[in-house]
């Protein structure tokens, strides 16, 4: 299975720490954002890793190089100055990907999960994994059975944590979850998670949800807290 790190964002909410660093190569716990996710990647039998780029993205591969000292491969796929945003990122790179299921991991986390338990149900377009909302307010709604539902339940919602398995037929037709406005461009930017959410109403997305370490360090508190975090977790060690 190969796999695909989304690293394109521009990280407005990190400025200024992400006007003269690409977000995943912010330094967290001694290493990059990114780092641990190429290693997670390596243990879980991934040799092949497709990372997306566009804002300052002549800095990826100064910083990890052909993947080689990771015991990967890696391959750029450029979108632009701009980005195409998450869903037209992975749209512009399944012919890097390929025909098969893969990985699929945001730059921007940190969790600590066994990519490998990971699986994708046959007719499954997308298995996610999802976690409580930090904030209180979830997106999705993941019933008894394990399939997701495109809004939160009386109970509460979950929050997609960043990491699945993804199918490449799930961008099959995909402009049928947009009205024409919202994906405009050649190539076209839009977000992912229109996306899921069609693909949710057809009943084709499962989820797993994961009660363990995860942050998501989108803002300067946030990447503050994981690094103090981190930091004490080693010298604990």
């Amino acid at each position: 299975m190969k796999a695909m790190i989304l690293a394109a964002g521009r990280g407005l909410r990190l400025r200024p720490l992400t006007d003269a660093c690409p977000k995943p190569l912010l330094e967290v716990g001694r290493e990059p954002l990114i780092q641990p996710h190429l290693r997670a990647l390596r243990r879980a039998g991934v040799t092949e890793v497709i990372i997306n780029t566009a804002w300052l993205a002549e800095q990826f591969p100064a910083a990890l190089g052909d993947g080689a000292r990771f015991g990967l491969s890696i391959v750029y796929s450029w979108e632009g100055g701009s980005g195409l945003e998450t869903g037209g990122g992975l749209l512009n790179a399944l012919p890097l990907l390929g025909p098969d299921p893969f990985l699929l991991v945001n730059g921007d986390i940190h969790l600590d999960l066994d990519l490998s338990a990971l699986r994708l149900p046959a007719g499954d377009l997308a298995h996610l994994v999802v976690v409580d909302p930090p904030d209180g307010a979830g997106d999705f709604a993941l019933d008894r059975q394990g399939r997701l539902h495109p809004a939160p339940d009386a109970t509460g919602g979950v929050t997609y944590a960043g990491v699945g398995i993804v199918h490449p037929a799930l961008f099959a037709g995909w402009r049928a979850a947009f009205a024409p406005h919202e994906a405009g461009g050649t190539p076209p930017a839009f977000r992912l998670a229109p996306l899921l959410r069609h693909a949710m109403r057809c009943g084709r997305i499962g989820g797993r949800h994961h009660r363990g370490r995860w942050a998501d360090a989108g803002t300067p508190e946030a990447l503050a807290a994981l690094a103090r975090r981190l930091c004490a977790e080693a010298s604990a060690s």
